[in-house]
């Protein structure tokens, strides 16, 4: 019998969850991405992580960051060069409470999302 799936901690949902040429005529065909994909995404290339502190951050081993951020590359890279629509849904995750040990400053999106929208 197969290991069950460990869930893997994400901060917040994306905003937006469609990408790419939304005209029907041009784009025919999507791309899914998983949440925790877009994870990976957002913590290795746009806060600089490395892959040991995205799979702290996400509760998963650095074996797991590691595929899950080459597929997550696969398919942004397969709706770019093949003019496909990049879809954001899905996945096995937890949705991050805030309260962690990594969170209060230490590069959460939540507290970050909630911080901006309070102050407005």
């Amino acid at each position: 019998m197969p290991r069950p799936r460990k869930r893997r901690m994400i901060c917040s949902l994306p905003t937006n969850t469609r990408f790419g040429c939304l005209e029907e005529p041009f784009a025919t065909t999507s791309v899914i991405m998983t949440l925790d994909e877009y994870e990976t995404i957002r913590l290795i290339d746009l806060n600089d992580y490395t892959q040991e502190e995205c799979a702290s951050h996400m509760l998963v081993a650095r074996t797991t960051v590691q595929a899950i951020y080459n597929n997550a590359r696969k398919k942004i890279a397969d709706a770019l060069i093949n003019n496909k629509t990049l879809l954001i849904e899905g996945g096995d995750y937890h949705l991050c409470d805030g309260k962690a040990s990594f969170c209060g400053g230490h590069g959460c999106h939540r507290n970050e999302y909630f911080n901006r929208k309070e102050s407005k």
